[in-house]
């Protein structure tokens, strides 16, 4: 009873194909999952071999047989592959064929299990065809940046030192107005040209494919050290809490603190120091730090263009610079495999949240 049972719960199993083979490979027998999975009947497959069910290439390599020698003697094989519908359609099964014994361990039959993992298959060949396109596009995307970035360099370069050439030699002659024409073309030069470094900077990210342990207090240390100048004249205050050692790329990880330490100053109010905060805390998957000020704040309908390269929220004579520090930021968290936010209030200042996941 308890045999018959069993065979009943098989038979109405309708996401596997179960079937039961002779010897030989022969099918003796099948479920309504094989019937859905494969498209045949019963009547129309029993007695046959399963190499019906094989593609042409796997036929012409003896596959089925090779299958049916690896389970005879090892008691059991997987394979995945291609395997064929009764009307030529092609589905990506995951196949187990193990051997049944008698009780004098000679194999009698074997058991045929498959799923049909098609729909799995081909998104995953779509997600990696995605990926690839993706990666073929942003090699390209930064090759471009860095070839026209770098080309760039050179009429800049003619435009400064005939800009200083017109200083020396007519500079006399100058009247109000033309002093002006020259001090903003002279000023056009240097943002461009800090433009181009800048650039160059974004389509470096991620070149680095080593990672290491860093830790991050020693990190900072250096960063402070490097901006002592800057720090002392804005009269900031940096309170940084234990950080722990993380695993992840030394470079883009200084860039990253330092492009939110240098915002965190540059957006303050005025005649208030900057008061600065960085602490970090371990979360479900990896480590989640805060960089957080006392500056101007952001609207909230702005806390994701900031992301964005080329995006101000502020004209140069305010606040100077190319919004490129926090696509720098976005891309560098991206590339530890998190993400960056903000939580902000307009004129109260904000957090930075940015996680690390290596």
């Amino acid at each position: 009873m308890k045999s018959l049972r069993m065979l009943n719960m098989v038979e109405e199993i309708e996401d596997y194909a179960i079937l039961l083979l002779d010897v030989n490979g022969n099918i003796e027998n099948w479920n309504k999952g094989a019937a859905r999975i494969k498209g045949y009947s019963a009547e129309e497959v029993i007695g046959k071999s399963f190499s019906i069910f094989h593609t042409q290439a796997d036929k012409a390599i003896k596959k089925p047989e090779m299958l049916i020698s690896v389970a005879r003697n090892k008691g059991q094989v997987v394979d995945e592959g291609w395997r064929v519908r009764k009307d030529g359609s092609r589905f990506w099964g995951r196949i187990t064929i193990a051997a049944i014994h008698d009780e004098q361990r000679n194999v009698i039959g074997f058991t045929k299990i498959t799923r049909d993992l098609t729909e799995k298959k081909l998104a995953a060949e779509a997600t990696s065809q995605h990926m690839n396109q993706l990666e073929i596009k942003n090699q390209e995307l930064e090759q471009f940046v860095y070839i026209a970035s770098h080309d760039l360099q050179e009429p800049l370069l003619t435009i400064s030192n005939f800009i200083e050439l017109l200083k020396v030699e007519y500079g006399h002659l100058y009247d109000d107005d033309a002093q002006l024409y020259v001090d903003f073309i002279e000023d056009a030069a240097h943002r461009m040209r800090y433009l181009i470094k800048d650039l160059l900077d974004y389509s470096r990210i991620g070149k680095t494919k080593q990672t290491e342990y860093i830790d991050l207090n020693e990190l900072l240390q250096h960063i402070v050290n490097d901006l002592d100048a800057r720090i002392s004249a804005t009269g900031t205050q940096i309170i940084c809490q234990d950080l722990p050692a993380v695993k992840g790329y030394r470079t883009e990880l200084r860039q990253l603190f330092q492009n939110l330490i240098t915002n965190a100053m540059k957006f303050s109010k005025k005649d208030v120091s900057p008061v600065i905060e960085i602490a970090g805390s371990r979360g479900n998957s990896g480590w989640e730090f805060m960089v957080k000020d006392n500056g101007i704040g952001i609207e909230p309908q702005h806390t994701e263009k900031i992301f964005l390269i080329f995006q101000r929220l502020h004209n140069r004579d305010e606040y100077p610079g190319n919004g490129i520090g926090l696509a720098n930021c976005k891309k560098i968290a991206a590339m530890h495999n998190g993400d960056i936010r903000v939580e902000s209030v307009p004129g109260q200042g904000s957090k930075f949240y940015f996680t690390v996941d290596l």
